[in-house]
């Protein structure tokens, strides 16, 4: 019985460090088709201590999915320029 209980711990650890070592970005994927005139909102998350990469994440208007962009697309960089100066007082 307590052999059992070690080897669950030893294995919860490992899971926990792995997670800790891990990156938490949140997008594994990246569309680079143009799918502008389908987005509500875009996100733009830039790079940090949990995620190296800059993440920018669209809510499409009718189903309300969550899409990741590729930053480097043309198209995509033209919406974040747009943002931008749409936040700029």
């Amino acid at each position: 019985m307590h052999c059992k209980f070690f080897l669950v711990s030893v294995f919860l650890g490992f899971l926990t460090i792995g997670e800790e070592m891990s990156p938490r970005c949140r997008c594994i994927e990246t569309e680079s088709r143009r799918i502008g005139k389908h987005i509500e909102s875009v996100e733009l998350f830039p790079p940090n201590s949990h995620c190296k990469d800059t993440e920018i994440i669209a809510t499409l208007k009718e189903s309300r999915k969550e899409i990741c962009l590729d930053p480097t697309a043309p198209w995509v960089k033209k919406v974040i320029e747009k943002m931008l100066i749409n936040k700029t007082p």
